[in-house]
């Protein structure tokens, strides 16, 4: 098949590097970004009596039929036509001649291909905030079911204070929602039209660049041609947003792995969101909390890699910036199955409300409410902090909890203990006098929740 930039060769590219040079197999994925930058480009050279209007108007109209013909999976592509920009003009031209040679006037692969990047990032972005917002408010459902299920809160993974698995969810819940807000940011960032800059130095053609900008949704026009087609900062920057979220997911999968252990037993994941092993019939694995654990690597490989490739490449464009898609691609895969399995198994799991509560009374965590109620009696705060010490030292030498000690054993301690302490240690107390704005205390959770259910309204 004859090259549409052979006439300047004098033989034909070794197959090699056909298969080489090609990314057909992975950029088929803008086709559609791809069509509709065309069709702008193609309506505004007609519009501008670049080229004839009525010429104009058949290229829309065919490459109308294209897009349905490919969405139909009509149309094979060709490896030898290199990219998606190649082949959809190469179908073009075949179905109306030498109109179609027409539609390339004033652009560039490298515009073009900044052009269909940009689209195609500005639709992942709106997608992935809405797969986001989905596990949001899953967590946001979860959370308002168990406001009053006790468990430990941790610091270095050892029991620290009593707070509710509401409370615990919730924190994952404001992870999120910065993740919506980086997205949106990434949105922005790739707000802008680099169609019209040319290879690198635009055209002596009179383009309408803030026509076409309008009718494909972008903000604004690129304003340096060089930059226009050798940015790359939109693919990175979603990238990075993408792997601060598999962390957070991560982090949250490795809570799933713990709770669901027969160590803690916090939780009980449903069986439709579990596995099996080949040899022990015992086993229930959680996988999926595994497998996005082990996939939130493979998104920071992605934009490690892209870092990696723009890291040494002078203006402007060069075919490095080919390996842009790759990473792109397979990162939003990753996180969209992520998120959405994610969610639904969140969703699904049994929480062990009776284990968590034992958790939290059994590893004094109510201690600090201990030392809190020594210094609402007068004791300065430090030296509240090694009277309690004295007691947790000595309540696990007697195999107690706070709870089980006697009045008269408290009183050995300290003097100052009277029958109160009882009720300050009640885990419910501890965990609702902590009541102001951020604290696990009922009121101040569901509060938060309906703050955050009119924040996702607007997002």
């Amino acid at each position: 098949m004859k090259k549409m930039w052979g006439g300047r060769f004098s033989k034909k590219t070794d197959l090699l590097t056909d298969d080489f040079n090609s990314s057909i197999s992975f950029d088929q994925r803008l086709y559609k970004q791809d069509i509709f930058g065309s069709i702008a480009h193609a309506r505004m050279l007609g519009k501008q009596n670049i080229i004839d209007p009525k010429e104009s108007e058949i290229i829309i109209a065919t490459l109308l039929d294209i897009l349905a013909d490919i969405d139909a999976g009509k149309i094979e592509f060709s490896v030898a036509m290199e990219d998606i920009h190649m082949n959809v003009e190469a179908i073009l031209t075949e179905r109306i001649g030498e109109v179609g040679k027409k539609l390339h006037t004033g652009r560039s692969r490298n515009d073009q291909v900044a052009t269909d990047m940009r689209l195609y990032m500005k639709d992942i972005c709106l997608e992935t905030k809405n797969l986001i917002c989905d596990l949001i408010t899953t967590l946001l459902d979860i959370a308002m079911e168990h406001t009053n299920t006790i468990m430990p809160g941790y610091t270095h993974l050892q029991r620290a204070q009593p707070i509710t698995l509401s409370h615990h969810l919730m924190a994952y819940v404001e992870m999120f929602k910065r993740d919506v807000i980086r997205m949106d940011q990434v949105f922005h960032m790739t707000d802008t039209l680099p169609l019209g800059s040319g290879a690198l130095a635009t055209t002596t053609y009179p383009l309408d660049r803030e026509s076409v900008a309008k009718e494909l949704g972008f903000a604004a026009v690129s304003l340096n041609s060089l930059d226009g087609v050798s940015d790359r900062d939109f693919c990175i920057d979603f990238l990075e947003a993408a792997a601060v979220f598999m962390m957070h997911l991560s982090r949250f999968s490795e809570e799933i792995i713990l709770w669901c252990s027969s160590e803690f037993n916090f939780i009980t994941l449903d069986d439709a969101f579990s596995t099996g092993s080949s040899i022990m019939p015992q086993k229930k694995n959680p996988d999926i909390a595994e497998l996005v654990r082990g996939k939130t690597g493979r998104v920071y490989g992605d934009l490690l890699g892209l870092l990696t490739t723009m890291k040494g490449i002078p203006l402007a464009y060069n075919k490095d910036m080919q390996e842009d898609k790759e990473p792109v691609f397979d990162a939003y895969d990753t996180i969209s199955i992520c998120a959405t399995t994610f969610a639904k198994m969140v969703k699904t799991m049994t929480v062990n409300k009776s284990v968590m509560k034992k958790a939290a009374a059994g590893g004094f965590s109510n201690a600090t409410d201990a030392a809190d109620w020594l210094v609402k009696h007068g004791v300065a705060f430090r030296d509240a902090h090694e009277i309690i010490g004295k007691l947790v030292f000595y309540a696990l030498d007697q195999k107690k909890s706070l709870d089980d000690l006697t009045l008269e054993e408290y009183k050995t301690i300290s003097p100052i203990f009277d029958e109160t302490i009882y009720h300050a240690i009640d885990l419910n107390v501890c965990v609702n006098q902590r009541n102001i704005i951020g604290g696990p205390a009922e009121k101040q959770v569901i509060k938060a929740i309906a703050i955050n259910r009119e924040w996702l309204t607007k997002h």
